[in-house]
């Protein structure tokens, strides 16, 4: 990856970058003759007629036709799964993974990835399949997910992208979407783990802020959208597609990186949670945990979402008199819970960087007795939650754990435990 990097600041706006100056015609996007030749294209992630605030498209202007490949044939799906997947029944039951194992063979990213579980139907672009990926080689291939748009969040090392639209550096601790249909590869600097959520709903957006006002939460102005960058590369390279659910190849004469300039609102981009700002009480009550979303999918539901990206970072607790960790609640949303760094508040013990735990609709979850117990004990005055990164994925469908998940060694046989040996109360007769 080039160290001159340079990233366009700003989420959903239009934004324009050209590798070569001029290559960006000027007052009409798909002119009769294009400057240097180029091939215009228009890439689309919502349908033409979508109202103008939720449209997003792209003009990209390549050295050959994004068309210009052959027939697509079926891959291996490996470990990968697409909603609806039904391998297992959603149920009630409360479930824990260890971190995933590095591979013990080269795996890039993509051989890399094993899919935990799925909701809704990506068919119908409803829904999301969470994955998990490991992985200990760059990639050579070149990959492109058309089911959905592709949230990561690396845990361990760093990734970085080259797209169609330019490179993106991403390091634990930030994060990185690729919208649906965007050709990228992924190089490591060694071995690799995180997370990956594929959005087969709504693209990704800011949540509104509603009482809060104008500002908070995560700011337009701290995404970033990468610079024109292409490849001029005449020799053969392996494209991989996911696509209907399944792994299909097809060896192109060229690298599909190729593009020298584009403009638009619909592009990858990357954003560091450090950058979050996290909004606590200041009184009492612990808030509900919509208050520290990052992005939203939102569905036909107002209010409801198709998928919530949430994360509780470093912050102040700043309460009087109340319990500060989450309470023990139950919810019509689903929750899938990932750890980048340090300890959930909730849990002492047990759920580990890298790990993952999946609450699906009204299963009852909390603290486990040694957070809750040491909540209550505490003194109540300013703390400090410092060294953590935690994250959930929360979806109004339940989610199904593929046959992977519930076979995997990673997967905690006795969860449950952690809920054992609270005291009874003792109400006054």
């Amino acid at each position: 990856m080039p160290a001159q990097l340079r990233y366009l600041p700003g989420f959903g706006a239009h934004h324009e970058s050209e590798a070569v100056a001029g290559a960006l015609p000027v007052g009409q996007n798909s002119p009769q003759k294009t400057p240097f030749g180029l091939h215009a294209e228009q890439f689309s992630t919502t349908a033409f007629t979508a109202p103008r605030a939720q449209n997003r498209r792209s003009w990209l202007y390549r050295l050959r036709p994004s068309a210009m490949h052959p027939a697509y044939t079926r891959i291996d799906d490996a470990r990968l799964r697409t909603g609806p997947c039904r391998e297992a029944d959603a149920g009630p039951n409360r479930l824990r993974w260890a971190p995933m194992a590095m591979p013990r063979k080269p795996a890039d990213f993509v051989a890399g990835l094993a899919t935990i579980a799925t909701n809704g139907d990506a068919r119908l672009q409803a829904g999301i399949g969470v994955h998990l990926y490991a992985a200990n080689r760059s990639m050579e291939r070149v990959f492109a997910c058309f089911d959905g748009e592709l949230l990561l969040v690396p845990q361990e090392g760093a990734l970085a992208i080259a797209t169609e639209f330019g490179h993106l550096a991403v390091a634990p601790g930030e994060i990185a979407v690729i919208p649906r249909g965007v050709r990228f590869r992924v190089a490591l600097e060694g071995p690799s783990r995180g997370y990956a959520c594929e959005n087969y709903g709504a693209a990704l957006a800011l949540p509104e802020l509603g009482p809060i006002g104008a500002n908070g939460l995560a700011n337009a102005r701290d995404f970033l959208a990468p610079v024109a960058g292409f490849e001029d590369r005449a020799t053969n390279t392996e494209v991989v597609v996911k696509s209907g659910g399944h792994l299909w190849s097809a060896a192109h004469g060229h690298s599909p990186l190729d593009v020298v300039a584009w403009h638009g609102n619909s592009y990858p981009y990357k954003y560091d949670l450090a950058r979050f700002n996290a909004i606590n009480t200041v009184s009492f009550d612990h808030p509900d945990p919509s208050i520290f979303t990052v992005l939203t999918s939102p569905s036909d539901t107002p209010g409801t979402a198709n998928v919530d990206f949430v994360i509780f970072p470093p912050r102040w607790m700043v309460a009087e008199h109340t319990f500060r960790p989450p309470w023990f609640h139950r919810n019509v949303m689903s929750e899938f819970m990932g750890l980048v760094r340090g300890e959930y508040d909730a849990k002492r013990g047990g759920f580990v960087p890298g790990g993952a735990s999946l609450h699906n609709a009204m299963s009852a979850h909390g603290p486990d007795r040694a957070s809750h117990d040491a909540a209550v004990a505490a003194r109540l005055e300013p703390a400090r939650q410092d060294g953590t990164l935690a994250f959930m994925f929360e979806s109004r469908y339940a989610f199904e754990p593929t046959d992977y998940a519930l076979a995997t060694p990673a997967l905690e046989k006795d969860y449950d435990a952690v809920w054992k040996g609270f005291a009874k109360a003792k109400p006054p007769r």
